[in-house]
This record gives C-alpha cells, structure tokens and sequence, in this order.
C-alpha cells in the first residue's frame, strides 16, 4: 500500500487550469457586456455569473483536496480589440472556446467526480458558445487542426 492520500499534481494542476480558465472569462465577459445591450447584455451577465458559480466550485474543490486556489489576475490581455457589439461577442466566443479546452483536462482525469464535473462544464461552455457563435462546432475544446485527417505519405 503506498502512503499517498492526496490527489496527485496532475489532478490540482487540471483543476488549477479550469480555475485560471474561468477567472479569464469572468474578466473577459466583464469587458464583453460593456459593449452590449439589450437581450446580448443580459446573455453576457447571465454567462458572467455562471462562470462566477463555477469558478466557486473549483476553488472549493481545490481546497477540499488541500490546494490553494490560484488568484485572478489584476487585467487579463484580451485575444482582440472590443470596441463594438460584434466584436464583443466574438470575445465571448474565444473566452467559451478557451474554457472548454480547460475543461478537456478535467475529462482526462481518473477521478469520476472530476469527469463528470468537467463534462458538465465543456457541455455548458459549448452550449454558450454556440449560442454566441450562432453555430456548433463538432468538438468543443479541440482546434479544428487537431480534427484534420492525416496525411499518407
């Protein structure tokens, strides 16, 4: 019997990357509904404060398994200037995307809880994506490259 009876640094590595995922996306949706009104401000509010929820349940589940959670940063460099509505909602788009691959590590994990928590996760992230994106993409998190047949020499 080994003497371990923590989680191993890969499953608080995964969680730590799910966890800085989603304090990106609260900052990103922060910028995102400055530059919205209407029905796609309310969408980005109810989108910021999922991803408020669920960034309290990964700091939870780290300090349930002994980690400390990593801290937001003071400003997050954006992938792209916001200055209009649309541009807005392509940074929704982005922050989804970027969340879902977090949640990809979670997924991989051995610990069923953590799936299935990830799972959720990448199915709710692909859902707000493709409500913002106003299509689906055959699998959320993964770049389109990595989906691309091989080559035969």
């Amino acid at each position: 019997m080994s003497g371990r009876t923590g989680p191993g640094p890969v499953t608080i590595a995964a969680l730590q990357a799910a966890l800085a995922a989603e304090h990106a996306a609260i900052y990103g949706y922060g910028v995102a509904g400055a530059y919205l009104t209407g029905t796609g401000r309310a969408t980005a509010t109810s989108d910021w404060l999922a991803h408020q929820v669920t960034r309290d349940t990964l700091e939870a589940m780290l300090r349930a398994r002994g980690a400390k959670p990593v801290a937001a940063a003071a400003g997050y460099q954006l992938p792209a200037a916001v200055r209009t509505p649309a541009e807005a909602a392509q940074l929704a788009v982005i922050l989804e995307d970027r969340v879902a691959v977090a949640y990809l590590g979670l997924v991989a994990l051995s610990e069923a809880s953590i799936r299935r928590f990830g799972a959720e996760q990448l199915q709710a992230s692909a859902v707000r994506a493709a409500a913002w994106r106003g299509s689906t993409v055959a699998f959320p998190g993964l770049p389109a490259s990595l989906l691309a047949a091989p080559r035969h020499v």
